[in-house]
């Protein structure tokens, strides 16, 4: 293979794309319909960061050492920081191609902040601080970047409540980065072109309880109803674009990082804790409050977490936190009693939840940087985890830190066309396999430090 075009949707769910809005969507039916295309099962935890760089390096979250956009920063009780591309040390497709002399495009994928060098070009993702910022590789790019398109957008602000505003921007932040990915399709020399959008995720995340009738807060005949429709729909317009720009007889592969669904609500993590006595305030907040500005007695405290699509917890172990108090020996039985405790929650309805409970040295066997003690699903992914504390029930019907209408699920989609070669209908790939399945359309040998298989496409 010569040229390949990987485009990433973050965000996006099989019965969206693949199911209830389709029909409207003529240039990505037409590589449905000829293509190979089926499920892609995310990584743990079905978070952007890191999900796009376990499918761009074939490695899982704990080799990379990557467990979410935050980590704690050694053993701190406060102090954290976001991953950027310099947390990411394993080689990428693009660095691998690129030391066999092929040259990649590559826009928007996160996190690629700050920007690297790369055999080609680069523009950075939505972790980029802002346009005054080096944000391409070379640096001579951003001046053309500006040509194309203006002051580029790298993301929107979502957890609001004015979304007039907020559509408005999300369409038109989709409109340039696709205009810049079709420009540069047209005039750069690339053998890998890769453009990740992360539109559809503010989308879903500030939009889902307007277009989906079974969102618990869904009101009939709102304003956004058609949304969903109105936005997928100018992608497929853009997407023909592109297609058109990258070559009609240029191979497409088609991915999303995770899916969607709509959240039912968010658990207090630390507030449940403190319940089951793992947790101590020196006294009680006054209203809701960030667990960082919490008076907590460390003194008598276990275990504390972090909010977030899944729960984060850490324990308080003496010898590594600065104020430690759990023995070392003492921590497989608190890890075993708080996941005891933790499988047998019910909902605020009284249902049993269906939570999962990971180490994360035994989900990944290996488990490098700054990774949490255990990591926690909350029915089944339904319920966020929130970190804050203050609140008057365990349960909270809204996010609590900001608007925010829908959560992941471990499913999200790939679509594979070829317009010179045979489609297989296979159902179903993961994330780890995406990388050496891209070596091997390029016919390069699969890294031995990758566990995925290359998957057949055609």
């Amino acid at each position: 293979m010569e040229k390949l075009l990987v485009i990433g949707l973050d965000s996006v769910p099989p019965d969206l794309l693949f199911g209830k809005l389709l029909d409207s969507l003529p240039n990505t039916k037409r590589l449905y319909r000829d293509g190979t295309h089926g499920t892609l099962e995310t990584c743990h935890p079905p978070i952007t960061v890191p999900a796009w760089m376990v499918m761009m390096t074939g490695k899982n979250p704990g080799a990379l050492g990557i467990y979410g956009f935050r980590h704690r920063r050694g053993s701190s009780y406060t102090d954290g920081y976001i991953v950027d591309s310099r947390h990411v040390s394993e080689p990428t497709v693009w660095e691998i191609l690129g030391e066999r002399g092929l040259k990649s495009c590559v826009i928007g994928l996160p996190p690629s902040y700050p920007p690297k060098a790369i055999n080609g070009c680069l523009v950075t993702c939505m972790i980029t601080p802002g346009p005054e910022k080096e944000f391409t590789f070379p640096q001579s790019l951003k001046n053309e970047v500006r040509r194309v398109v203006g002051e580029y957008a790298f993301d929107v602000t979502f957890r609001v409540e004015e979304r007039d505003s907020l559509k408005r921007e999300l369409f038109e932040m989709t409109k340039k980065r696709f205009k810049l990915a079709s420009h540069l399709a047209r005039e750069k020399d690339w053998n890998l072109f890769i453009l990740h959008e992360i539109g559809f995720d503010r989308l879903h995340h500030a939009f889902w309880k307007f277009f989906d009738p079974d969102h618990p807060k869904y009101v009939v005949g709102n304003k956004y109803e058609r949304i969903a429709e109105e936005y997928y729909g100018l992608f497929d317009e853009l997407l023909g674009d592109l297609l058109e720009a990258a070559g009609a007889d240029v191979p497409v592969l088609l991915l999303s990082d995770h899916g969607s669904k709509a959240m039912k609500g968010a658990f207090c993590i630390n507030q449940w804790l403190e319940r089951e006595g793992f947790l101590k305030l020196a006294r009680p907040p006054l209203g809701v409050t960030e667990f960082e500005k919490a008076e907590v007695d460390w003194t008598r405290t276990m275990a504390w977490g972090w909010g977030g699509y899944y729960a984060r917890i850490f324990l308080n172990i003496k010898g590594r936190e600065r104020g430690g108090i759990v023995p070392p020996e003492d921590v497989p039985a608190l890890k075993s009693e708080l996941k005891r405790r933790i499988l047998q929650l019910r909902d605020v309805s009284g249902r049993p939840m269906k939570n999962s409970v990971f180490e994360p040295d035994e989900l990944y066997g290996v488990a490098r940087g700054d990774k949490p003690d255990l990591m926690v699903y909350f029915d089944d992914l339904n319920w966020r985890s929130a970190g804050t504390v203050g609140h008057e029930s365990l349960y909270l019907s809204e996010n609590d830190t900001g608007p925010d209408d829908s959560v992941h699920s471990m499913n999200g989609i790939f679509l594979y066309h070829d317009p010179n070669n045979h489609q297989n209908q296979i159902k179903s790939m993961n994330a780890e396999e995406v990388a050496p399945t891209i070596l091997n359309l390029f016919g390069l040998p699969i890294p031995d430090g990758m566990k995925g298989r290359a998957v057949k496409l055609s």
